[in-house]
């Protein structure tokens, strides 16, 4: 990450000139949580980066304190609100919407808030999907519920028309919950009502159960799903001990990137092999992973993989580079594939097995939040609503240096995080499993 060019500034509507409507309240000693734009935390907190930026006459790089202020560009009595959840399923979805609707009809005093079904496509008429009004009665007890109560859909749209709906129903505040497709749709819708020189704020609250969006250190949902991961490790190492030679395989969430697999696997150190998209590994050879899980189970009776979904794709000669709606390469299944592979490999050396396969991922991406999760989510939503009335648009609501920060929607859309392979996470999952290198010497 190259700190010198990261755009922090956020963009404004226009001068927030109207008190927040928070100034008025008396319990809770709340005038000590204003913040203004001038509150920022640094991007990197090493001391070494930090003096070489001063050294060359720049000041570090820094975002935005998330949080309310004490002045707010929207009159309350005369704002409309929408909420739109887009892509795949994740845990904490409702308890975002929760969040933002207490906060804004609570807080701010704003009445009309529209949820907009099934994504981008609620914006469409042909569809027919009317907004759903979202009122404090109607949302309570969704924290409860998995899912979305909003629906979802993947699926780029006409980005005039979702505009012209926006217009056409005098939406002052679009928050926009989804990953990175969804964040580079946020990102051309508020770029389109900037040409347009409309007065309305787009807010996006990054959602990835993987945690592989740039520059945001957690993203919702993460920590429910290694939650789940550790009980299916669990399970899948149960069933391998029970058995002669038996192997137990898990695959797990991560298209790109192996946050869950790698956390998931030292949250239940039973895995003895992770494979995931950032690191290459061979399946035959003297070091590739079927030697290795040879002599493992020769050794030990048992052994237990976990593979994250994106990894591997390699083996697969014919792939298929089709894309869903959403944009993306649909992978090819590493699970099953890995399953026949390592039967046959043990059927070939005359080597007893048993195997038991685990897929859990959609059970995962359905679930309520556990409470880890609906915390932040409560804490992500309340600070969208605080950037949306102050006039703040083309943001992200992230996480940083353990503080919330708004993020230009520029600087983290399209991009990726990964695993580093010399990282500290990587290197305590080696350390963990014992897993040696699984490449075989180039020839």
């Amino acid at each position: 990450m190259n700190q010198e060019t990261i755009e922090t500034r956020i963009r404004t509507l226009g001068e927030a000139k109207i008190p927040s409507p928070m100034l008025k309240e008396e319990h809770g000693g709340i005038h000590h949580l204003f913040v203004s734009d001038e509150d920022q935390v640094m991007i990197n907190i090493k001391r070494a980066n930090i003096e070489a930026m001063f050294a060359k006459g720049m000041s570090p790089p820094a975002f935005e304190v998330a949080g309310p202020r004490r002045k707010v560009y929207f009159d309350a009595s005369k704002l409309r609100c929408a909420i739109a959840t887009c892509g795949g399923l994740c845990p904490g979805l409702n308890d975002i919407i929760r969040a933002i609707v207490l906060e804004l009809h609570y807080r701010y005093g704003v009445k009309i808030i529209y949820g907009v079904r099934h994504g981008l496509e609620g914006f469409i008429p042909e569809y027919n999907r009317d907004f759903l009004d979202l009122t404090p009665a109607r949302v309570t007890t969704i924290m409860n519920m998995g899912g979305s109560i909003l629906g979802s859909s993947r699926g780029a749209q006409d980005i005039d028309r979702v505009v012209d709906c926006l217009e056409v129903n005098n939406i002052g505040i679009l928050f926009m919950v989804g990953g990175d497709g969804t964040l580079m749709a946020a990102s051309k819708i508020a770029d389109t009502i900037s040409q347009r020189s409309l007065k309305i704020s787009v807010v996006g609250i990054p959602k990835t159960i993987d945690n592989d969006i740039h520059l945001v250190s957690r993203s919702f949902g993460f920590d429910t799903a290694v939650d789940v991961a550790r009980m299916a490790i669990q399970s899948a190492h149960n069933e391998a001990i029970a058995y002669p030679n038996g192997v137990g395989l898990i695959k797990l969430m991560g298209r790109h990137s192996g946050f869950i697999a790698a956390t998931a696997a030292l949250a239940q150190q039973d895995a003895n092999f992770v494979l995931i998209p950032e690191v290459d590994f061979d399946l035959e050879g003297p070091k590739g992973l079927m030697a290795a899980l040879q002599a493992r189970v020769t050794s030990r009776g048992h052994a237990v993989i976990v593979v994250a979904e994106g990894a591997g794709q390699k083996f697969f000669e014919n792939v298929d580079e089709r894309r869903d709606p959403s944009g993306n390469i649909r992978l090819n299944d590493i699970g099953p594939f890995l399953k026949e592979a390592i039967k046959a490999h043990f059927t070939e050396k005359n080597i007893p097995l048993n195997i038991k396969y685990i897929d859990p991922s959609y059970m995962i991406r359905s679930l309520p939040a556990n409470a880890n999760d609906s915390v932040f989510c409560g804490f992500l939503g309340r600070d969208a609503v605080h950037a949306g009335m102050a006039g703040k648009t083309k943001l992200v609501i992230g996480h940083w240096n353990n503080h919330f920060v708004h993020l230009p929607m520029e600087a983290t859309a399209g991009r990726r995080k990964q695993v580093r392979p010399n990282g500290k996470l990587w290197t305590t999952v080696l350390e963990s499993t014992g897993q040696p290198s699984l490449k075989n010497e180039p020839s």
